[in-house]
């Protein structure tokens, strides 16, 4: 399906615990986003740099190394570079491990990004890629700030994946007092088979919000990864580019709301709940 482009530009961010798979659905939606007609950036939040990996082939330099390398005369074109079909790349970058602030990162390169003027090139959408470690300020920069209008958040039903997801609902509910960033919802990963689909839709319920999709696990992602490119790109007839298309368009038509976190004794009584659903699902 192709969503209509007669609207403001669409800035989304995707947040999550570290390792949850934050990278690969922000490189394959942007991917479907862009076959579906969209102008599509995305910015990579995360010290890692890997966020456009998939999109462009291999790592990019990031806006912190530029930086580095040319102090204040570097260009559109030192970092911003072009992916798979069209898709426009930028990663923030970090620091050495052991040295400086990973989230100091983010602010820069929004500094950055804001005296190229590259956010006002008539995006149709920006897709943000950002660690869910907000209790840093460098990464809730994005929805702090107004960067992005509407979060989604990638978890399992592991109870730490789950204790970000919280957290990260904290500081939506925090921002919403001076911007107008909302939750669009959930998107439930997969990565294994024992990720539970009904600990993930229980904890959204009682969250006061929903689970957009669950993703299985897919070999051709796995595959896809390892050869540097999205599933869009590598397998575009199978199953799971036709989830990522229809999770495109989903997340371009939809609508966001305003969290209701677990406080942290509901937070410990749902632990329990996930504990005692777990022995019963291997009894």
């Amino acid at each position: 399906m192709n969503a209509q482009k007669d609207r403001d530009c669409l800035k989304i961010a995707f947040y999550g615990k570290g390792g949850i798979g934050k990278s690969t659905v922000a490189s394959n939606v942007s991917a479907a986003l862009s076959m579906q007609g969209f102008k599509t950036l995305l910015i990579g939040c995360d010290p890692k740099a890997d966020s456009a990996r998939c999109l462009v082939g291999h790592k990019i330099p990031t806006v912190l190394q530029q930086l580095h390398k040319k102090q204040d005369n570097i260009a559109r074109e030192d970092i911003m570079f072009p992916g798979f079909n069209g898709v426009a790349c930028i990663e923030a970058g970090g620091p050495e491990a052991g040295v400086g602030c990973a989230g100091r990162g983010i602010i820069t390169m929004m500094e950055e990004l804001t005296h190229l003027e590259i956010l006002n090139e008539g995006w149709d959408v920006v897709v943000y890629d950002v660690l869910g470690d907000v209790v840093c300020g460098g990464f809730s920069v994005p929805m702090r700030e107004g960067y992005a209008d509407r979060i989604y958040i990638v978890t399992s039903s592991e109870f730490m994946s789950v204790y970000a997801a919280n957290n990260i609902m904290k500081a939506v509910a925090r921002s919403q007092g001076k911007r107008t960033v909302n939750l669009g919802g959930i998107i439930h990963n997969q990565r294994n088979g024992e990720s539970s689909v009904e600990s993930v839709e229980d904890f959204a319920a009682r969250t006061a919000t929903r689970v957009l999709a669950s993703i299985p696990f897919s070999r051709e992602i796995v595959l896809s990864e390892l050869e540097g490119k999205t599933v869009l790109e590598k397998y575009p007839e199978s199953q799971t580019a036709r989830f990522f298309r229809e999770l495109a368009g989903i997340i371009a038509m939809g609508q966001g709301s305003s969290p209701e976190p677990l406080s942290n004794d509901e937070l410990e009584e749902f632990s329990h709940y996930m504990l005692d659903l777990e022995l019963q699902n291997h009894r």
